[in-house]
């Protein structure tokens, strides 16, 4: 599917089938049952949940480890919950609670689905993941390294998991190359109309409104902002970003070849459309464009 020069039909059609997939995972950090379940074995709720429950498969790390990997988060508010976490749980009871959140809530969002399209969708997801490799993936290679579990439900969530976290990885690599911080990778994104609104944006991830404004103003000076808006060269500098994340995360899909990979993007579209009409994102988080 995907040739070595990457053409951007190809490109295009592994960035749709990632949107697609992507729900399929994200959706349990805005699950009641994550902090019903992570709570339960004595992790704080909020953002303790959150952080805890995405990097206990490293094990027991610190915040400089959760800042470095999950890219765009106030180092502060890092600090704030790790290493304390692993004080009330440990990783292993984290995984389990998670594991059986993510069991949950998929369970109550997609409605009983056909059993054949989860099934279908997991022997593609499966089959995609053969190809990926550890080098520079540090979240991907950590969820790579547990066990694949036995219920179908699950199968499926972890196989996603494992194509957004290394996707998410070479995005963060992406990233760096283009000399963009973390805080400025958040605010520049914001400012394309997908994905979170700025509002959202510094709520999650803990930034105050003068580190934003700062970040804000430092783009500007670079030429990568004004007036509040994308320049020409902001737009082109995103754009550059979005196609060499989709570059570094289409083994899998040239892997599958075109017509296996459309079939992914037609059943993920499926589930994530029961996902999203099942209200699995609260309204306000993310922006209308």
């Amino acid at each position: 599917m995907v040739s070595a020069d990457h053409p951007s039909s190809d490109l295009r059609l592994v960035a749709r089938t990632h949107r697609r997939l992507e729900p399929l995972h994200s959706h349990v950090y805005f699950a009641p049952e994550t902090d019903e379940q992570l709570t339960a074995i004595g992790i704080r709720p909020g953002r303790m949940v959150y952080f805890a429950g995405r990097a206990a498969a490293m094990g027991a790390v610190g915040p400089g480890v959760v800042t470095a990997t999950f890219g765009n988060f106030a180092p502060a508010i890092v600090a704030r919950h790790l290493p304390r976490a692993w004080t009330l749980a440990t990783p292993e009871q984290v995984l389990t609670a998670r594991s059986a959140a993510a069991r949950a809530s998929l369970t109550r969002l997609l409605a009983d689905p056909p059993s054949g399209d989860v099934a279908e969708l997991t022997d593609l997801v499966r089959e995609a993941c053969t190809v990926l490799t550890p080098e520079g993936r540090p979240l991907y290679a950590a969820h790579a390294d547990l066990p694949e579990p036995t219920d179908p439900l699950l199968q499926l969530w972890h196989g996603v998991t494992l194509l957004r976290e290394h996707r998410g990885d070479g995005h963060v690599l992406s990233l760096v190359r283009h000399g963009l911080s973390g805080l400025e990778a958040l605010v520049t994104h914001t400012l394309t109309g997908r994905g979170f609104t700025a509002e959202a944006a510094r709520a999650t991830r803990g930034w105050s409104e003068e580190e934003w404004a700062a970040a804000l103003a430092g783009l500007t000076e670079r030429g990568l902002v004004a007036d509040g808006a994308l320049t020409a060269d902001g737009v082109a500098l995103r754009t550059a970003v979005e196609a060499e994340t989709d570059q570094l995360s289409a083994a899998p899909f040239a892997h599958l070849g075109t017509e296996r990979t459309e079939r992914v993007a037609e059943l993920a579209g499926s589930l994530t459309g029961r996902l999203l009409a099942n209200g699995a994102f609260p309204a306000g988080v993310l922006s209308a464009g």
